[in-house]
């Protein structure tokens, strides 16, 4: 713990960002999680602060209003704080995402048994591209694309159930069970009354409504999300390797990208150096960015990516990651969370040596340190300061040899 706090104080200072985290300390409990976890702990992989999110409830409810949108979310609401957010960026909560993707289990329950009304809710969740899991005359658990059409569908539910003299309670989680427990918990809150409870950068959170509404005047608000990636220092990496092998590495990136993370490439030419996609969400394109970028450098290409809501806005995130290093460029990729700014930064092979050493030699560190120290101390006491010169030379030494 102590050396995992030293070694991100000294990366922190010589990239000049906050490391949050070396690795991560996600807890895998499948083989794809297991291969992730892996790949981000054997390439020491870091997540870096470049512009610090700013974390309250006013901010998270702004932000939610933003992302279901405004006329999704009617005026006469209440938004509670059940758990306040952590005030830091969780890694394997973010890491959960880019491995599990952005699907979650919606959980419905009516505080009086309809079934016309469940079979109306069934209808309304289908358009809304959601899967039934499960159902009742009272209830019914589903699975949306992502957390923000969990949170407008359940708002519209509500809504319809008010109209109709019925209480509607929803819960958003990343499992149906997870979801239900947090519905379970809500009601102990705030009784039987409408609202809808989900999570958000860690803290547990409710739209409550005490009133009927009408109907909605708002849109499913949609976000592009575009992923560029650009090639560092390609003329010197097709001089040494050839172009055949940049257009089989770009082939590798572009066919990953289609395939796994149903992204659609836009502006990529054969042989080109760089290229911008499409993607179906923001854990997708930083999937793709993370898993383009630990595969090329496996090949001795580094990769720069940028994530954003427009072509323009990637493009200047992936320029970002050009003031992202300790002496020469890494692969990185830059995305936002919340209101601020985010990336995903991938050591040399010599740096992550370092940080091999560190993280794993505590004990040869500490005879290293003792020895320097009394060299030193020794040295400038009897009037020989070269003592402490010739006593690093030697933990040097000692410190590549075993």
């Amino acid at each position: 713990m102590v050396m995992d706090y030293i070694s991100r104080a000294i990366f922190g200072f010589l990239i000049k960002h906050r490391v949050i985290s070396i690795g991560t300390k996600y807890y895998p409990t499948n083989d794809m999680e297991r291969d992730y976890v892996d790949m981000i702990n054997y390439t020491r992989t870091m997540l870096l602060e470049i512009e610090p999110a700013h974390i309250t409830t006013q901010n998270i409810f702004h932000n939610l209003v933003n992302e279901v949108g405004n006329g999704n979310i009617p005026q006469n609401r209440k938004f509670i704080e059940i758990k306040p957010a952590e005030n830091e960026i969780n890694e394997y909560a973010l890491l959960s995402n880019i491995i599990m993707g952005s699907d979650r289990f919606l959980y419905v329950e009516v505080f009086r048994s309809d079934r016309t009304l469940i079979n109306e809710f069934v209808d309304i969740i289908k358009k809304g591209k959601g899967q039934i899991i499960e159902q009742s005359n009272s209830e019914i658990v589903s699975r949306l694309l992502s957390k923000n059409d969990a949170i407008r569908i359940a708002v519209k539910l509500i809504s319809l159930g008010m109209e109709k003299g019925t209480d509607v309670r929803a819960a958003v989680g990343m499992t149906g069970a997870a979801s239900i427990e947090r519905s379970i918990n809500l009601n102990k809150q705030i009784g039987e009354t409408s609202g809808v409870g989900f999570t958000k950068l860690g803290g547990e959170f409710a739209v409550v409504f005490s009133s009927a509404f009408g109907s909605l005047e708002g849109n499913p608000t949609s976000y592009d999300n575009y992923l560029f990636i650009d090639a560092v220092d390609s003329t010197q990496f097709i001089a040494e390797n050839g172009r055949d092998k940049l257009v089989e590495i770009m082939n590798d990136v572009t066919n990953f990208i289609e395939n796994d993370c149903e992204g659609k490439i836009e502006g990529y030419r054969e042989g080109g150096d760089d290229l911008i996609a499409t993607m179906p969400t923001k854990d997708a394109a930083l999937r793709a960015g993370i898993d383009s970028s630990w595969h090329s450098l496996n090949n001795g290409l580094r990769l720069r990516a940028g994530i954003g809501k427009s072509r323009r806005e990637a493009g200047e995130r992936a320029q970002m990651a050009d003031n992202i290093k300790i002496w020469k460029n890494s692969p990185v990729v830059v995305f936002d969370l919340a209101d601020g700014i985010y990336s995903y930064y991938i050591p040399s092979e010599f740096t992550r040596s370092i940080l091999d050493f560190l993280m794993d030699k505590k004990s040869r560190i500490a005879v290293i340190f003792i020895f320097v120290f009394f060299a030193t101390l020794i040295g400038w006491n009897v009037g020989h300061p070269e003592f402490g010169l010739v006593a690093i030379v030697l933990a040097v030494i000692y410190a590549l040899t075993n």
